[in-house]
């Protein structure tokens, strides 16, 4: 019990500490989002979309599981305070960071023109391409270092590098649209407040964490036995990340085919959107994470249980209801915020935020559970099924669909994994949602839904009012429907 109340203090703090990054950030960069699409065009937005493609692909072969072995290496290090190690695995993560972020940006700067003539049939967005190649080692920065403080649990400083990208992007990039350079200063925003957050971040890790670590006569024999013992365990992880992200990215690169400029502009409009439930998502699934690194699934068996059923049980209570209020005030949040240009958006952003409702089985637990306690195969082999899935789902939905198809194919394709996993976890642990209380959430959510759009059939006013209307009807309901279920 001892144990479990300060887990519970320190992830309670770190979360917080989350939430106010995450708030903050995706306020900020709610704005830059807004005014960004109430300049550029929407066949601007969706170029600019599509130049961001190659970059976001070839990252997913930059990290190779080194930054997760990071944090589950550094918590569990900590509670030995084994400083000596920790000295040893922060240089083994940076430099192989470094090293792959550096080559693959090459790799990205070459290979621009190709994608952008061959691929794409958009030779204009070749420039862009070769622009948003920085970001990849950019990125690497950023990554080694949040994953660092993730494991030290210093989610303060996560949070700081987080807004100071979105200050960054928010300032630079509608600024740059607005002096006349459209998708190219789109672009050229995105890029640097990668590259800002990434030396932010790098210089307050070395400042504030790593010169205090006791240090050992570090050689290339140490480091290379350290980064053997990362790539071990984080390898099947990152073979997992590079499953999900190239089966997205596929669905991106069919979506560059088979969808005009207008759609794609339609649904980044809509995914933007979605960053907002990500306020309650981020903090506790990276919060779980060290968490879970910290236990011992064979002597603490009662307690790996207790953490997973309660981390169920409170995100379903915040998220279910957030998803389902976004789901029924899609039209009037996209007009009021974006304009009402974005026809599609409405429809896209309700459809893309339903995979938020399977929290109340555990799926947002589920990977914070298997990568913390190191099961990063059966990670590996769910990805594998997922994408044995999604591939085929692509190529049938996508040509016939369109966006819409890219946004059942994800869902679809997910779902056998999903419940596989929490299978697996419940076989191995004995570790399950708790079904009573996520259905008494599902229902106190669903009746606030369908009273919010029932009243919002009979008013017909300004989208702005709408949506506040549709806001404190949504609210109203649900905190009254909560307690009388026993939600």
């Amino acid at each position: 019990m001892e144990k479990a109340l300060k887990m519970g203090k320190v992830s309670a703090t770190g979360s917080f500490q989350l939430f106010i990054g995450q708030t903050t950030s995706t306020i900020i960069m709610a704005i830059g989002t807004i005014i960004l699409t109430r300049l550029m065009l929407p066949e601007q937005y969706g170029l600019y979309a599509i130049a961001l493609t190659p970059s976001l692909m070839i990252t997913l072969f930059r990290d190779w599981g080194t930054g997760a072995a990071m944090t589950k290496y550094v918590a569990n290090l900590r509670t030995k305070n084994k400083d000596n190690d920790i000295h040893d695995l922060l240089i083994a993560g940076l430099t192989f960071e470094i090293i792959t972020g550096l080559a693959l940006s090459f790799l990205s700067l070459l290979l621009a023109n190709i994608i952008a003539t061959t691929i794409f049939h958009r030779p204009q967005s070749a420039s862009l391409i070769s622009i948003a190649s920085i970001t990849i080692f950019s990125g690497s920065l950023l990554t080694a270092s949040q994953s660092s403080f993730i494991g030290f649990e210093k989610m303060q400083f996560n949070s700081l590098t987080m807004i100071c990208q979105s200050i960054v992007k928010t300032i630079a990039a509608p600024l740059l649209v607005f002096l006349g350079y459209g998708a190219l200063g789109a672009v050229l925003g995105y890029t640097l407040s990668f590259l800002a957050a990434g030396i932010i971040a790098l210089t307050m890790l070395y400042f504030i964490l790593f010169r205090k670590l006791k240090r050992t006569k570090t050689n290339r024999t140490g480091i290379f036995k350290t980064l053997k013992t990362m790539l071990h365990y984080g390898v099947p992880l990152s073979i997992s990340s590079i499953l999900a992200g190239f089966r997205l990215q596929f669905y991106s690169f069919m979506m560059a085919f088979f969808c005009s400029d207008i759609m794609i502009g339609n649904y980044r409009a809509a995914t933007n959107f979605a960053v907002l439930l990500t306020f309650f998502t981020f903090p506790i699934s990276t919060v779980l994470f060290p968490a879970f690194s910290k236990l011992d699934p064979q002597n603490e068996h009662q307690l790996l249980k207790n953490i997973f059923t309660s981390s169920t049980k409170y995100t379903a209570l915040l998220l279910v209801p957030a998803t389902m209020a976004v789901m029924v005030l899609s039209k009037p949040m996209i007009s009021t915020l974006f304009g009402e240009k974005w026809v599609y958006a409405p429809l896209f952003l309700t459809l893309y935020v339903i995979s938020n409702l399977f929290v109340v089985f555990g799926s947002l637990s589920m990977g914070s559970l298997l990568t913390g306690l190191g099961e990063t195969k059966m990670l590996m082999k769910l990805s594998l099924l997922t994408m044995s899935i999604g591939l085929p789902l692509a190529f049938l939905l996508i040509p016939m669909l369109g966006v819409t198809g890219v946004i059942l194919g994800t869902i679809f394709a997910g779902l056998p994994s999903m419940f596989l996993g929490l299978h697996w976890i419940w076989k191995r642990y004995e570790a399950k949602a708790d079904f009573k209380s996520s259905t008494k959430t599902f229902i106190a959510s669903a009746i606030a839904a369908i009273t919010t759009y029932s009243f919002l059939t009979f008013i017909n006013a300004a989208n702005w009012i709408t949506l506040i209307t549709g806001g404190i009807i949504f609210l109203t309901a649900y905190v009254l429907a909560a307690p009388i279920i026993g939600a």
